[in-house]
């Protein structure tokens, strides 16, 4: 049997580009589920989308990160940071009801650690890709508003933190090289990230 010599080369060069790009990948893969697992975030969510009550979210935002940064200090990671949040539920729900009260609302709180799913969030100079993360949850009454987000570990929270780009290096080792180039740089990983939430739909369809 004769063998096109051009069709096996041809075959050849696909089996390895597509190695390469498996290979490629799994590090880029790797790199996203460890942002997933490092990072601590922080979800408000508002009674609804009256000006006041997202104004009235903002302020709840602002005591919290106030009154309740020491529960956060010198933690290590991700999960440190989370069983915290679990045992000060008390302490940042009370900080919570406390604005509301103060704004002349008596809207019921709701605070917990849970894992919950995100978008792709832009934050000051980066952007945090989509994905399941670990969460500090506060909803506010009805909790049909807008929400507000941030990252409480590593330690970037604006209004708390002013910089980003000064609390990234001052959080250095958290994240890697490559992690940092794709929170600062998203537009560069586009396709994987594309590639990466079709597999992730993929996988939940078949888990289902």
């Amino acid at each position: 049997m004769k063998i096109n010599v051009k069709n096996a080369e041809l075959a050849i060069l696909i089996g390895m580009a597509v190695t390469i790009f498996c290979a490629g990948f799994c590090g880029f893969e790797e790199s996203y589920n460890d942002i997933t697992e490092t990072v601590f975030r922080l979800h408000i969510l508002a009674n609804s989308d009256s000006e006041d009550d997202q104004q009235l979210k903002l302020k709840v935002r602002d005591a919290v990160l106030a009154e309740t940064s020491y529960i956060f200090e010198g933690k290590a990671s991700a999960d440190e940071s989370a069983e915290a949040a679990e045992k000060s539920l008390a302490e940042i729900k009370s900080a919570a009801e406390r604005v509301i009260r103060e704004n002349g609302y008596d809207y019921p709180v709701r605070c917990e650690v849970t894992d919950m799913d995100f978008d792709n969030r832009v934050y000051d100079t980066i952007t945090m890709p989509a994905g399941h993360y670990k969460a500090l949850r506060i909803t506010i009454g009805e909790a049909k508003g807008k929400n507000w987000w941030c990252v409480m570990f590593p330690p970037l929270c604006l209004p708390a933190v002013t910089n980003i780009d000064e609390a990234l290096a001052d959080c250095g080792g958290v994240f890697t090289a490559e992690e940092l180039d794709m929170l600062q740089n998203p537009e560069n990983y586009e396709c994987r990230f594309y590639i990466l939430e079709f597999i992730e739909k993929l996988r939940d369809k078949i888990c289902a």
